[in-house]
């Protein structure tokens, strides 16, 4: 392991003076940036710890949740008025990891992880991750977890947070500050699609810091959900992942809903299409696989993963069911 300085912040705008410093990197419960470091994939000069920042949940003026970034996803998880109000984040929370990584691990750290596959690991492989311009072996290569959605040719790894894909169904804001200030960014778009440069995996500015995460008022965020198909129950990546939150009228017709599906694309996908196909219409078997087939519309399957396409159908399927009361 590379030596590093290592500095823990008293606040915020200590934080982000010490992370100024060339090579330096934000630790929060280290869970993957520590596991990177060990395989020589991250080598930085100094690791500001934040971990004593903003680690309480509020409520907001508008009646939402405003989650410190230095919250453990345990405490995450177990918060009365996140598992009453916002169920799919809690759900998706307690399927990501075991208890004790998710003793360990911060709400600002889960949307930081990094986007990888095993190639990402393997030195021996080319990685446009991990060596802009080296190329990408797994295109070619064991490809049965990778992207079918929004993937390029120069990367088709899967963002691996399952609690990332229950915030944005939710409509989550990222509370950022850094060298210019505060500023506020939706979570559907702090992550970026591989394109040309897989490497610049979001939209944080040099020197920003998560703050806190906002969870804003939904009326109908109570009833929602996480369901996630993995190979093995022992806290595996999924192989697709359904976040959902239904509200339906008097006459089963869907007035509103939020979907986002993991384990498809370079980052948390929000399923927009299949939302706008389900509005006014009632979830029956015609409505489901028509909303499914447009936001797949575009799917590009690999050598081994073409049975996501059809496991999204299923599972998109399978969860609004099971919210609106149907057999799933």
């Amino acid at each position: 392991m590379t030596p590093f300085e290592f500095q823990r912040a008293a606040d915020a705008q200590g934080a982000i003076a010490a992370a100024a410093a060339a090579g330096a990197k934000y630790l929060g419960g280290g869970t993957n940036l520590l596991d990177l470091m060990r395989e020589g994939i991250e080598h930085p000069a100094r690791l500001v710890d934040v971990t004593g920042l903003q680690g309480d949940i509020r409520e907001t003026e508008g009646g939402g949740l405003l989650v410190g970034a230095a919250v453990r996803n345990t405490a995450l998880a177990e918060h009365r008025a996140v598992r009453e109000r916002y169920p799919a984040l809690a759900r998706a929370v307690l399927s990501g990891a075991s208890g004790q990584i998710r003793n360990m691990a911060t709400v600002g750290g889960n949307v930081l992880q990094r986007t990888r596959c095993t190639y990402f690991y393997d030195g021996a492989a080319r990685c446009n991750k991990r060596e802009p311009g080296a190329g990408c072996d797994a295109r070619e290569g064991f490809n049965r977890i990778h992207a079918i959605l929004g993937a390029s040719e120069a990367c088709v790894a899967t963002h691996p947070s399952d609690m990332c894909v229950a915030l944005v169904a939710l409509d989550a804001v990222l509370h950022l500050a850094g060298p210019d200030g505060a500023r506020t960014l939706p979570l559907e778009r702090f992550h970026r699609l591989p394109g040309e440069r897989p490497d610049q995996e979001t939209e944080l500015k040099a020197g920003e810091l998560i703050a806190a995460v906002e969870l804003p008022a939904l009326a109908f965020s109570a009833r929602s959900t996480y369901r996630k198909v993995r190979d093995r129950a022992s806290y595996a990546f999924a192989l697709v992942s359904v976040a959902a939150a239904l509200d339906l009228g008097p006459d089963g017709r869907v007035r509103d809903l939020r979907l986002a599906l993991g384990g498809v694309a370079h980052k948390p996908w929000r399923a927009r299409r299949a939302e706008d196909a389900l509005r006014g219409e009632r979830l029956d078997a015609d409505a489901l696989r028509r909303a499914a087939d447009a936001e797949l519309a575009d799917a590009k399957p690999l050598r081994d993963n073409g049975f996501k396409i059809e496991l999204a159908r299923r599972t998109l399927a399978a969860t609004l069911l099971g919210l609106s009361g149907d057999r799933a």
